[in-house]
């Protein structure tokens, strides 16, 4: 099996992921090829202590698994022209997996095309007499995300009745399964090989599709005249198309930026306890007016999701070079045309700013007061200003808001 296509990776019993830590994911460390597994796995305690911020317990109990899984760093367009069924159904599973667990936040209807994708690789052509809504109620969570068709259980469960909801889930789901019509001259295995692409093809609309995630903390936003606020629990995903905050809980997304629409430093905690910090910086909007936003992001990981960025604005650089001075021309500009509303205000793929305890600020870093702000250019040394393309301003009313 091609390296270049999928990688192995370490995962220990609780807490992070793909060179990361998190709650929800757990730790895990990719492989390299010159790795060996079985010495990394004795190293285990050594590079958590120099890579996290675990507690001693963690350290010494924390005991890792081997997992294969896709390399972050393959592109997406190659994995549609792989061939072989081995591997598409490795990209499949995985894919499924991440669907599955609300890894991947995904509306209720691509859910649905997905699930019936997921029927037909598993079940085969659709049937008439077998796959009806009793058929698929009781195997429901192998299709569709857990936290979209939760069951309730306990002694009261037997007294409650069934829910329309419920069922709007298992016929949303059949009639999507019966849509799908293979064509009649198409083997068995080219129609499977068709139905992976396809899975994989709607997963790729995911900007954190393949991405290495990462476990830590965002502050919530003051939501009484008391100031209660607290933290709120976060994934932080990111793959060569940029970085993405998803609620853990709600399994949305609540910030997604490409590269060249965010700067970010990290910070180091003096105290052992406490959390470092990774701080996101983008362009928003306060009073009718364009700002800078700070994003604060408290994880153990903090240290390791900083060098993951530098190293993926530093992979398209090398990427994207050689193919500039191939085609004998500069690199086309960066369009800057807006970008429409999407149609689904209420998207779980769609940014929620308004969700976000973000600081904001004008000029070297002085916080926004009730005056107009003024753009003032970001303050942080990392930022992709300093390689291909320039930190241009992003289009709030369109792009980042729900509207």
């Amino acid at each position: 099996m091609d390296p270049s296509e999928t990688r192995n990776v370490l995962e220990s019993s609780g807490g992070s992921q793909r060179g990361s830590v998190s709650s929800s994911v757990a730790r895990q460390l990719q492989l390299k090829p010159k790795h060996h597994p079985y010495k990394v796995s004795r190293q285990w305690p050594d590079l958590l202590y120099r890579f996290t911020k675990c507690p001693t317990d963690d350290l010494v109990h924390d005991e890792p698994s081997l997992q294969f899984r896709k390399n972050v760093f393959f592109p997406k367009g190659k994995e549609l022209q792989i061939e072989d069924e081995g591997i598409l159904r490795l990209l499949y599973e995985e894919a499924k997996f991440n669907i599955l667990e609300g890894r991947y936040p995904y509306d209720l209807e691509d859910c649905f095309q997905l699930g019936a994708l997921a029927c037909r690789i598993e079940l085969g052509p659709f049937d008439q007499d077998q796959h009806n809504q009793a058929f698929l109620r009781e195997k429901l969570d192998l299709f569709l995300p857990a936290h979209l068709c939760k069951k309730h259980g306990g002694f009261l469960a037997a007294f409650r009745p069934r829910g329309a909801k419920q069922h709007g889930y298992e016929e949303g789901l059949l009639a999507s399964f019966r849509q799908l019509v293979d064509d009649a001259a198409c083997e068995e295995s080219e129609a499977l090989k068709l139905h992976y692409r396809e899975y994989l093809r709607k997963c790729h609309l995911l900007r954190y599709y393949g991405s290495a995630m990462f476990a830590g903390e965002i502050d919530k936003p003051v939501q009484s005249f008391l100031h209660r606020n607290g933290r709120k629990l976060v994934t932080i995903a990111i793959s060569l198309d940029g970085v993405s905050v998803m609620d853990s809980k709600e399994k949305c997304v609540l910030l997604a930026l490409c590269f060249h629409e965010l700067s970010w430093e990290y910070t180091s905690s003096e105290d052992e306890v406490a959390d470092d910090i990774l701080w996101l910086e983008f362009d928003g909007e306060e009073g009718g007016a364009v700002v800078n936003k700070l994003l604060k992001v408290y994880s153990k990981q903090a240290e390791l999701m900083s060098g993951m960025i530098e190293y993926c604005i530093d992979f398209h650089s090398a990427v994207e070079t050689p193919l500039a001075q191939d085609a004998g021309a500069a690199k086309p500009p960066r369009p800057t045309e807006r970008r429409g509303k999407l149609k689904r205000q209420n998207s779980v793929v769609c940014n929620r700013i308004q969700q976000l305890a973000t600081i904001d600020y004008v000029e070297e870093g002085k916080e926004i007061k009730r005056v107009k702000p003024k753009r003032a250019a970001s303050f942080f040394t990392r930022q992709l200003s300093q390689g291909p393309a320039s930190y241009s301003a992003v289009e709030v009313t369109e792009t980042l808001e729900q509207g």
